[in-house]
């Protein structure tokens, strides 16, 4: 069931079956780290008040969400899934957390997700590891695995995620859902716990690629209090019925993004390909720009930027899990001059990707390499060659937000060992709109989202 679907049922009803939901499953998932029932159930019952006496304040009106734990929630604990912010009970509420407020969502939890941002596995040292609902020994990516493990689990119809260097992508992936990540600048960042000062981007994941339309049209636009927001204006973001792509020029990298990736994740990111040639759209092969140099950029800026962040907490180095502390302590190798010339040619990067937009309205390429790895696990061979997680997880995601660039990560099948992979579509700045009526088409032509995985059956 999506969004618009769920607008036939109360929002007590609905409510009740999240909580419900993220109740049973959470011994089995660890998606939340808290959950906020007698709120959450006051609030459905304000929603269904309000709708019987004719006000309605949108779709996502009496819907239950979720949000991570790095955004403030005046009242409720925000720990960043930090021991060091473990009491820690914001006076205010994050600006995106007040939209969906107003939009009329019912917050029931907060998500669980890797200590800091600072991750892409959800293991985290001090909470527990958030485990994937496609395959509990599995990770469900991170640094936003709870957000995605809880929307996999239909615990929550959205839950929202942060994508420093493709923590709402990674999850999506992982985890077989939607996710977004917006445009630099779109979506405010006032009331989140940063790590990087340019690279975090705030965004849904949801079942479905109209849903997240619907939720990034509640919370984009505009806010004064966050220096890095935009002044662009917000279209209307939802794809209508049988949306059409005659014509769009979809770009296939020739280079980089389709080199020592899995067999089934090729295979279904290509099928997904053909799906839009089929539907019209026409694929353009393009020549992308030196992408691991692009990625070690990104690695440089957000070394440097996540230590200075967290300056001052370095002095109670026994309150971070080992996996932090190790990059924090890289970033305080990195010089200043590493700093300054990463950022210089990262306006390189950005002036040479914008060159692609002569030849493609969009790319296409895999989301991760990979699917899902083992808890635990440290590496994952690929092409012949044995790859670091971390690295093989953010390899085709972390550039994309050097570029600031949005991208929209959707499902496309499953591995032979039934694992979800995912494609993703990546933009022109501020061109979101685009990015969700091509997700749409191949979302209506495919059988992808309508796939679910086996911790519901076990537990329905």
């Amino acid at each position: 069931m999506n969004i618009q679907e769920a607008a036939q049922y109360s929002s007590l009803e609905l409510t009740q079956a999240a909580l419900r939901s993220a109740s049973q499953l959470n011994p089995a998932l660890n998606a939340f780290l808290t959950i906020t029932e007698e709120s959450a159930l006051g609030r459905a019952r304000q929603m269904d008040e309000e709708r019987a006496s004719g006000r309605t304040r949108g779709p996502l009106h009496g819907i239950p969400i979720a949000v991570k734990d790095v955004f403030c929630t005046k009242g409720v604990r925000t720990t960043c899934g930090s021991k060091l912010l473990a009491g820690h009970v914001p006076d205010h509420d994050a600006a995106v957390v007040e939209l969906l407020a107003a939009a009329g969502a019912v917050l029931i939890g907060k998500t669980g997700m890797h200590e800091f941002a600072y991750g892409i596995t959800s293991n985290n040292p001090h909470y527990g590891a958030v485990r994937n609902p496609w395959n509990t020994d599995c990770i469900p990516g991170g640094s936003s695995g709870g957000s995605g493990a809880a929307v996999a689990a239909e615990s929550v119809f959205m839950a929202m995620g942060s994508d420093t260097g493709g923590s709402i992508r990674i999850p999506a992936a992982y985890c077989g859902t939607v996710g977004i990540k917006p445009t630099t600048g779109r979506v405010s960042r006032f009331g989140v716990m940063p790590l990087d000062f340019t690279l975090d981007h705030m965004g849904p994941l949801t079942r479905t690629v109209r849903d997240a339309a619907l939720c990034l049209q509640a919370i984009a636009g505009h806010d004064a209090r966050d220096e890095s927001s935009s002044r662009h204006p917000v279209p209307n973001f939802l794809p209508g019925a049988g949306p059409t792509i005659v014509g769009l020029r979809i770009g296939i990298p020739e280079n980089f993004y389709f080199d020592h990736i899995h067999p089934d994740v090729e295979r279904n990111v290509r099928a997904m390909a053909a799906t839009a040639a089929q539907l019209g759209a026409v694929l353009v092969p393009v020549q992308a720009p030196d992408i691991a140099a692009l990625n070690a950029v990104g690695r440089v800026i957000l070394l440097s930027e996540a230590t200075a962040t967290m300056s001052n907490f370095l002095d109670r180095r026994e309150d971070f899990g080992a996996d932090v502390l190790a990059l924090l302590d890289q970033g305080r190798l990195l010089s200043a001059a590493d700093y300054i010339n990463a950022q210089r040619v990262r306006r390189l990067f950005q002036q040479e990707f914008a060159r692609l937009w002569e030849h493609a309205d969009c790319i296409l390429t895999p989301t991760t390499p990979n699917p899902a790895p083992l808890i635990g696990q440290t590496t994952v061979e690929l092409g012949g060659a044995q790859e670091d997680v971390r690295l093989a997880s953010t390899r085709l995601v972390r550039g994309i937000n050097v570029l600031g660039l949005p991208a929209l990560a959707l499902p496309c099948g499953l591995t032979g060992g039934r694992m979800p992979t995912s494609v993703q579509l990546i933009g022109k700045p501020f061109d979101e709109a685009t990015l969700f009526r091509l997700g749409a088409a191949l979302e209506d032509a495919t059988p992808h989202r309508h796939v679910s995985p086996p911790v519901l059956s076990s537990e329905r």
